[in-house]
């Protein structure tokens, strides 16, 4: 199937990239030696139903034998093995793990169970590909390509009001000796402004915890209200905030609501859909 996909603008923060019949996007500033990074797209699994085709989480109904098959085309397309990927629970919250080598395919077998009520993941050893799930909340990527360490964050709008991204780039400076002034960042595929409408009990939320100025620049009180939240712009605003270059900040582009046919959406799908993930490994 060919992918048109609906951009917001042409900063070309994302590439689409087939291989070995398998379709993902990719960011241009994390393509570098030594570095796997993927955001998946429903295309090229063979799940079926809501859940077609590349669906990559074992608790959205799907069968689990179409779900390992679609970590196994995964791999081939992206040339890791995933069986020594790690998976998390993600609950909404802002707790991170440190992944070490005893991790090695955590939430893929029956005898290794996920890291439950894990929001972010961060490693710096080789061939452990991390994997988050996303479905119209905020995937937040990272790489230090000096010290090698890479972390990946689900930053829903609690995550986002809870500061997850500065709280991963806090971690990755304290325990990993990383700095903030190396640190590439993406904020990838997720749900944009237009379509995402919240309620003063959200809105209020956020602005209590950014400046009247940020505040102002991502929320459109309606007249109906509720409010259309930008996610996108208010994780900006703490990357920066947290030190992030803006030359090391690619922000997306891309809509998961409204490509629905190439990318799960949980509001495009009122909740009947599959999980698209970040893939992210040293190699």
């Amino acid at each position: 199937m060919e992918m048109n996909l609906h951009y917001t603008n042409d900063n070309c923060s994302t590439r689409i990239r087939t291989e070995k019949g398998v379709t993902y996007l990719s960011f241009p500033l994390l393509e570098r030696e030594g570095l796997v990074c993927a955001f998946t797209t429903r295309l090229g699994g063979v799940s079926t139903g809501d859940c077609s085709s590349m669906n990559l989480s074992f608790t959205r109904g799907d069968r689990e034998e179409d779900v390992r098959e679609n970590y196994r085309l995964l791999g081939e397309s992206l040339g890791l093995d995933m069986n020594q990927a790690v998976l998390s629970h993600q609950v909404h919250k802002t707790d991170i793990y440190r992944v070490t080598e005893e991790d090695r395919g955590r939430g893929l077998f029956p005898d290794k169970a996920p890291l439950f009520e894990i929001d972010g993941l961060m490693t710096d050893k080789k061939g452990i590909p991390l994997v988050a799930f996303f479905a119209d909340c905020v995937p937040l990527i990272f790489y230090d390509p000096v010290k090698r360490v890479i972390a990946t964050s689900h930053s829903g709008w609690k995550g986002t009001v809870g500061r997850i991204g500065e709280k991963t780039i806090a971690m990755m400076e304290q325990e990993m000796g990383c700095r903030r002034e190396d640190i590439l960042a993406v904020i990838g595929p997720s749900i944009c402004q237009d379509c995402y409408e919240v309620s003063a009990e959200v809105a209020v939320q956020f602005e209590n915890v950014f400046s009247r100025e940020q505040y102002e620049e991502m929320i459109i009180e309606k007249e109906n209200g509720k409010f259309q939240l930008d996610l996108w712009k208010a994780n900006e605003f703490i990357l920066l905030d947290a030190g992030i270059c803006p030359e090391h900040l690619a922000v997306t582009d891309l809509c998961t609501c409204c490509n629905p046919e190439f990318l799960f959406s949980h509001r495009a799908s009122h909740g009947k859909r599959g999980n698209l993930s970040v893939i992210l490994c040293l190699i």
